[in-house]
């Protein structure tokens, strides 16, 4: 029996350990690409995941975007279930082929009035609104034009930032530029498995490049236009091990750490990029123009960080998850709560944080729908697990901001399909049916303790005045 699903409370006591400050930021998180769906429709034109999806066998279950979530048609209602989840705010991205088609030129008002009507009942339900520009989906026209890899993507992006800055400024709380640029890069354009299934790692340090390049030229570009809000970047970050202690094992990790975190905090702090990863990178080195490390080293207002696991790392034999004692999810990836506090307080060791955030963090396990219930322990635990790490960091001195669940909904989860369900809030596919699963729950009951907690603080401070 599901203690947490026949309990009419799901969280009997609040663990000190999991009490916030009043003004740390609860959300939840979705990308365009994976929840929209209207893929054909209001002008939007094709992104790099529309062809992606068309290539035979790219997508585990042959699946495509063109419905999702289908959320473009169902917004308000998906607005309303955000709200009754009693969190401050939701994280999303806005599909740049939906708002201009072409990657440049022309603008499509009724993709602009789709996102505009997003912000306005963010606003109206008392959400905050924090926005990404680049969740992976490129349009299809840029890409045809050579892409992240041609230097020119740069100048379209910026243009892009100012243009949904200009029409949807004033409703957001925060702008990041990309998410998890490590991904594009890597497994869009070295490893081959994610759009636009490039294999090339020339070609991927390229585009690594180009996209630090346009994230701080668009910073820079978007105050000097008057944007005032807090701007940033998301990374996708991971503490990394040697598999043993064998010298070959800690060389590897060490450069393996340096393309993963090293290659993309360092020019964003100032320090251009690490000199043994650009050693090691050789021939594969990207073209840096003069000015360009200095253009990437804007000011940060906010920083992002997604977590889902560590890595362990083997200059031999693969390391092998399914040997491992730590339990894995839907995904294989090992769940390792304490390496997010690990991860933090490495990073608050090594750089300057601004106010940072977990924009991401959730995990994929085999839901089932039974009964009109979702009984997810495993999800549960998870994120009780992260949230009690991320709390643990906070306490150490990082400077932590907020904390959003990946995800909101089921969804389209790139190569996977929509075989894996990292949603709290479950999605029937066939009749779009939502779900609230017992994680949801507990994530309501979570932050209504927390509430209740910091209103009794507040009225015992009020009687001693």
């Amino acid at each position: 029996m599901n203690r947490l699903a026949d309990s009419p409370a799901l969280l009997s006591t609040l663990d000190p350990a999991m009490i916030f400050p009043a003004d740390f930021v609860w959300g939840v998180a979705t990308s365009a690409a994976q929840i929209e769906g209207a893929a054909r429709e209001d002008g939007r034109g094709e992104s790099i995941w529309d062809r992606f999806c068309r290539v035979p066998g790219a997508i585990a279950d042959g699946s495509d975007i063109d419905v999702a979530c289908d959320h473009y048609h169902r917004l308000e209602q998906d607005l309303d279930l955000i709200a009754s989840l009693g969190v401050k705010a939701y994280r999303f991205s806005v599909s740049w082929s939906r708002v201009q088609p072409a990657g440049s030129g022309a603008w499509n008002p009724k993709g602009l009035d789709f996102y505009g009507r997003l912000v306005e009942g963010l606003r109206a339900r008392g959400l905050q609104a924090h926005l990404t520009l680049n969740h992976w989906d490129l349009p299809q026209a840029l890409q045809d034009e050579g892409g992240w890899a041609a230097r020119h993507t740069v100048d379209r992006f910026v243009e892009y930032a100012l243009g949904v800055a200009d029409h949807l400024g004033d409703g957001l709380t925060s702008l990041t530029t990309h998410n998890e640029p490590w991904v594009v890069a890597m497994l869009g354009h070295d490893h081959g498995i994610f759009a636009p299934g490039i294999k090339s790692r020339a070609t991927a340090m390229q585009v690594s490049h180009h996209l630090l390049l346009s994230h701080g030229r668009a910073l820079r570009a978007l105050r000097s236009a008057g944007f005032d809000k807090p701007a940033g970047i998301v990374l996708n970050l991971a503490p990394l091990l040697p598999a043993t202690p064998a010298p070959a094992d800690v060389a590897k990790t060490r450069i393996e750490d340096g393309l993963l975190l090293r290659w993309y905090l360092d020019p964003l702090f100032g320090r251009g990029y690490p000199q043994d990863v650009w050693e090691h990178l050789g021939a594969d080195a990207p073209r840096v123009e003069p000015g360009d490390l200095d253009e990437i080293a804007q000011p940060l207002g906010m920083l992002g960080i997604n977590y889902y696991s560590r890595s362990v790392v083997s200059a031999g034999t693969p390391y092998d998850v399914h040997a491992s004692p730590l339990p894995l999810t839907d995904m294989d990836w090992e769940i390792y709560p304490q390496g997010l506090a690990e991860l933090l307080l490495r990073l608050h060791r090594d750089y300057p944080l601004p106010s940072t955030y977990v924009t991401e963090n959730g995990g994929a396990f085999p839901d089932r729908l039974v009964d009109g219930r979702v009984h997810d322990a495993d999800r549960i635990e998870y994120l009780r697990e992260h949230i009690g790490a991320v709390g643990m960091a906070l306490r150490q001195g990082v400077p932590m901001a907020g904390y959003m669940v990946w995800s909101l909904l089921d969804n389209f989860e790139w190569a996977s399909g929509y075989a894996k369900r990292f949603g709290i809030v479950h999605v029937d596919y066939e009749t779009q049916r939502r779900t609230l699963k017992d994680s949801a729950l507990w994530l309501r009951q979570l932050l209504q303790q927390q509430a209740a907690v910091h209103a009794a603080a507040r009225q015992g401070a009020e009687g001693k005045c």
